[in-house]
């Protein structure tokens, strides 16, 4: 897979809801704070997005998209100096997979879902989003333009398995909007998301990723991507914010982490696929990051705050430095 399809699979996105709400008349309409993230798309219509502790309010216009990933409470208004319904009081009954409609519906279709992460470490995507992602250049509607269609008509003319099917859809709809903000509004940003938008760094990133045992070297990886050594480390390091072997050790921690709590692999077993040579190289490693033993980690325990301490080299397990970082891989 590539990154982005593998991060997504370690975060294991479900969707709480799909369906959308088509509303008629002047409304204002007040949401609360939220888990995971919401992606929703203009079916027909227009409105007014305002986001808390954003100043300008976003227009929405038929064909639109937009991603709130910050979990913030938001505001959707035909609108913006009408007072607001809590949307609690609204939605109390939707169905999965239905239309509610709002005084007879007809100016402003939304479609969409919310995703929770059943994956630890959300912020690992999440925490490289801005608080919304607004995608309305016309190039971006059409390659969202399919998904919308079949919304519309599944929530518009439910046959039987409409609901999952407008669950799926909703994902894909997620996935294409993360493709679309990558490719144009990522450029000059620092995280892994950010890079994968460079066609060097993204060929580097692949390559720990499609192997993350192997024993890389900032050599190998920067020949991977067709790069001097010294140029690479540097421009790996200004677009990811850490060292090569600091993202590898990240995302061979990650990859650990989802291994012990779904699988039955021995820890030992564990260690020599990502590339350690013994168990308690692994395990010093592990625990430096995830602020557990892997025998915790494997028992449950999920860290309300991990520890991220700083990378080792990629194989013998000695470590680095000791700088904390505010996510997993940036």
């Amino acid at each position: 897979m590539d990154p982005l399809s593998d991060v997504l699979s370690l975060l294991k996105p479900r969707s709480y809801s799909a369906g959308g709400f088509d509303v008629g008349g002047d409304l204002s309409i007040q949401f609360p704070r939220h888990e995971g993230v919401k992606c929703y798309a203009v079916i027909s219509g227009g409105c007014w997005l305002s986001v808390e502790g954003i100043a300008d309010a976003v227009r929405l216009e038929t064909g639109d998209c937009f991603l709130l990933p910050s979990g913030r409470p938001f505001r959707l208004a035909s609108d913006l100096s009408l007072p607001s319904i809590d949307a609690r009081t609204i939605f109390a009954n939707k169905q999965n997979g239905s239309v509610h409609s709002l005084n007879g519906g007809g100016d402003f279709f939304i479609a969409g879902g919310h995703f929770a992460f059943a994956g630890s470490h959300a912020s690992i995507l999440l925490g490289v989003l801005p608080p919304v992602v607004h995608l309305r250049k016309e190039a971006d509607k059409e390659a969202l333009r399919w998904s919308l269609e079949r919304m519309r008509q599944e929530l518009r003319d439910p046959q039987p398995g409409s609901s999952l099917v407008a669950q799926q859809l909703a994902c894909m709809m997620l996935v294409q909007a993360l493709r679309l903000h990558l490719a144009e509004g990522l450029r000059g940003g620092v995280g892994w998301l950010f890079a994968l938008a460079d066609q060097q760094m993204s060929a580097a990133i692949s390559s720990m990723h499609d192997d993350p045992g192997h024993g890389w070297t900032i050599q190998t990886l920067a020949e991977r991507a067709g790069m001097s050594r010294s140029t690479f480390a540097l421009k790996f390091k200004q677009t990811v914010g850490k060292s090569p072997m600091e993202y590898l050790t990240r995302w061979r921690m990650l990859l650990a982490g989802d291994r012990l709590t779904n699988s039955n692999d021995s820890i030992s077993a564990i260690a020599q696929s990502l590339g350690y040579d013994s168990e308690s190289a692994f395990s010093t490693a592990f625990k430096r990051m995830m602020g557990c033993s892997p025998r915790q980690y494997g028992r449950g325990r999920d860290p309300d705050s991990p520890s991220l301490g700083a990378g080792e080299t990629a194989r013998s397990g000695q470590v680095e430095g000791d700088h904390p970082v505010e996510a997993i891989l940036g």
